[in-house]
Formats: structure tokens, C-alpha cells, sequence
């Protein structure tokens, strides 16, 4: 069950796409937003290209960046409006499970929204360990 923190994180991650969205080139339709242990909120938008980051990864990097180490949740919307939440994809479930594995997803459960544990959306995961 999503609470108020995680419906402000969702309105984070669309005020980042809907800042940065290209209409023209699709360069950057993905925005993501993750929050860390202490409540701070860090955004990015995907890059586009044939070795692209994802709008998740760059979040992410945003927050490792800024001294950040512990994730409470995280969440990607695409669409010009930030309309749509989108599940992670492959590469950044793996990255999801390598960084952050109990941090929470927030992802479309048919019409309703939910929240999962990053190490639950990739079963029989690769790990370093």
C-alpha cells in the first residue's frame, strides 16, 4: 500500500520528465525518482542513445553521487506528463539488486499501484557474494 511519501516521490520523478521531456527526438521520455533513508529525493531522466542510461541508473547515480548509500524507495513514469509508472527493466532490476536489494519499487499492479522489494523482481539473480 503506497503512503504519502511515495506519491510525493511519484510527483518528483514526473516534475523531472515533464522538465526535460523531447517531444522531437525521444532523447529523454523516462524520468525516475529515489528516495534515500533520510527522506532526501533524487530525479533523473533517461539517456537515449546505443549505450543509454536509464532514467533509474542516472536517479541513482545522482543520489550515490550526493554520499547516499541507503534507499528507501524508487520509482520511473514515462509520457511527456510523467502519466505512466513503468516497471524497471532487466539491467536495471540487476542494478536495483546489486544496490538497493531491500529498497521498495513502486510498480503498476494491474489498475493499482504497489510496492515491492528490488530483490523480489529479479528471481535467481546474478550476486557478487
Amino acid at each position: 500500500m503506497l503512503n504519502e511519501k511515495d506519491y510525493i516521490l511519484i510527483e518528483e520523478a514526473r516534475k523531472a520528465i515533464k522538465a526535460n521531456y523531447d517531444e522531437e527526438h525521444y532523447n529523454h521520455t523516462v524520468g525516475a525518482a529515489v528516495c534515500s533513508k533520510n527522506g532526501k529525493i533524487y530525479t533523473g531522466v533517461n539517456i537515449f542513445s546505443l549505450h543509454g542510461a536509464c532514467a533509474e541508473q542516472i536517479a541513482i547515480g545522482n543520489a550515490v553521487t550526493n554520499g547516499e548509500r541507503e534507499f528507501e524507495a524508487i520509482v520511473a513514469v514515462r509520457g511527456k506528463e510523467g502519466e505512466e509508472i513503468i516497471p524497471p527493466c532487466g539491467n536495471c532490476r540487476q542494478i536495483l539488486h546489486d544496490y538497493m536489494p531491500e529498497c521498495c519499487v513502486i510498480i503498476p499492479d494491474g489498475k493499482e499501484l504497489r510496492k515491492i522489494k528490488a530483490k523480489d523482481l529479479l528471481p535467481f539473480a546474478y550476486s557478487f557474494e
